[in-house]
Parts: C-alpha cells; sequence; structure tokens
C-alpha cells in the first residue's frame, strides 16, 4: 500500500513538472480559441467566411489546442452568438449594403452580413467542444456588437475574466478568428484585464492583409507577443 501510495505522489509530481515546462513559470496558462465557427470558415460556406479558413485551417487549429490541453493548459473559448436583429447586420438598415460603415450612437459600426445567429448550425464552435473548460458565448445584445470576448462595444462584461481568474489563470494564449477584429480585440482586452499574452500568427486568419498587419502592430504596441507559427518551446518560455 505505501509502496502504491509512493508512485502515486511520483505520478502527481512528474504531471505537475510537465505542465510547468509547458505553461512556462511564474503564473497559470490558459488559451483562449476566438470564434472558429462555421460562419467565419470558408470550409462550411460561411456567410462571412474569412480567407483561409478551410477544413486544414480547422484541423490544424483542433490539432494544436488538442496538443496544448494534452500538456495540461486550461482551453477557453469564444463564440459569436446573435440575435436576428443584431445591429450589426446590413439587412436590419434599409439601403445598406455588406460593409457599409455607419455611425451609431457615435460610434463607427461596420455592417456585415447576418452570421452566427443563435441556434443554428453554422454558430457552431468547430473546433471539437470536449476540450473546452468553458465557452463564452459574446454578441447577445442585439444594440451592440461584441468583437472582445472579455466585453462588448457597450462596455457589458463577459463572464470570460472572472472564469480564468477563478481558474488561476495569469497568461493567455489567443488564436481563432479573425486576425484584425475579435483576435485583436480579445488579446488587448486580456492584455489591459493585466494578463500576460500570445497570438499565434500561424492559428490565426484576417479578414484583409492591410488590417490584418495593422492589428498585429498594434497588439505589439500593447505589449503582446506574437509568434508566427506554434512551437512548444516558445510556449514553455512564455
Amino acid at each position: 500500500m505505501k509502496l502504491l501510495l509512493l508512485f502515486g505522489l511520483l505520478a502527481v509530481i512528474i504531471l505537475s513538472i510537465n505542465v510547468d515546462q509547458v505553461a512556462g513559470q511564474g503564473g497559470k496558462t490558459g488559451v483562449i480559441v476566438v470564434d472558429v465557427q462555421g460562419d467565419f470558415t470558408t470550409w462550411k460556406h460561411g456567410s462571412l467566411a474569412v480567407p483561409g479558413t478551410d477544413e486544414n485551417f480547422v484541423k490544424n487549429v483542433e490539432q494544436a489546442t488538442r496538443g496544448l490541453a494534452n500538456c495540461g493548459l486550461l482551453i477557453f473559448g469564444t463564440q459569436d452568438w446573435h440575435p436576428a436583429n443584431h445591429v450589426s447586420f446590413y439587412t436590419n438598415h434599409p439601403g445598406k449594403k455588406p460593409f457599409d460603415v455607419i455611425k451609431i450612437n457615435g460610434k463607427t459600426q461596420v455592417l456585415w452580413p447576418p452570421h452566427c445567429i443563435q441556434g443554428t448550425e453554422n454558430a457552431r464552435v468547430l473546433v471539437d467542444n470536449n476540450l473546452f473548460l468553458a465557452i463564452v458565448k459574446k454578441g447577445k445584445d442585439p444594440r451592440y456588437d461584441s468583437y472582445s470576448g472579455f466585453q462588448d462595444d457597450g462596455g457589458a462584461k463577459t463572464e470570460m475574466d472572472e472564469i480564468l481568474k477563478r481558474n488561476g489563470i495569469t497568461k493567455v494564449i489567443v488564436y481563432g478568428i479573425a486576425t484584425d477584429y475579435c483576435v485583436k480585440a480579445t488579446a488587448i482586452d486580456a492584455a489591459n484585464a493585466g494578463y500576460k499574452v500570445m497570438v499565434i500568427e500561424s492559428l490565426c486568419r484576417g479578414v484583409a492583409p492591410d488590417t490584418s498587419k495593422a492589428a498585429i502592430q498594434e497588439m505589439k504596441s500593447k505589449g503582446i507577443t506574437i509568434v508566427k507559427d506554434f512551437d512548444p518551446n516558445l510556449v514553455s518560455s512564455f
């Protein structure tokens, strides 16, 4: 019995060392997978498909996420979850076209094709849902857009910060769709909330090259670490 207890204790110690090696020192690392949903992918012929989001991209994201989960990192996700009357849909603004830009209550609003409508197939998160400790739904209020996984444009907070803090997370690895909108907003809000942030560029896709490049520069200016490719050695030093 004592021998079994000793082996059990050694297994726990070894697992803890492995997790520390991947998560880095000085805090617990979590992963935020942003908006990998059907309507944002070419794979699922989404209404707001972002270039480069074919099946291979989604599977690469899932494989990387599974690898991080297997190393002991906690996985969180964001999910656009809009009502049909959402303010960002051009169809709710007579005479407007997709990608028109208007002012609402003094704020700039890009008008998008209807997407990720609550309960629809293409609102589903495509990465294996069993990998996630929690998926935070955003954009539920029809009055406000919500690129960030932490808050909407009206300032209403999601539960993301509370969930991360409850699980002792101090550092986050962020990737998903789209680099120049929801990934950027989520990463910057995480940094503003005091988290150390890394974005893995190869696991992101952007709406347009120029805005994606600008987003990368803006994130860097906020102290966010940008890495080109997924590399466990880079993650372990984060």
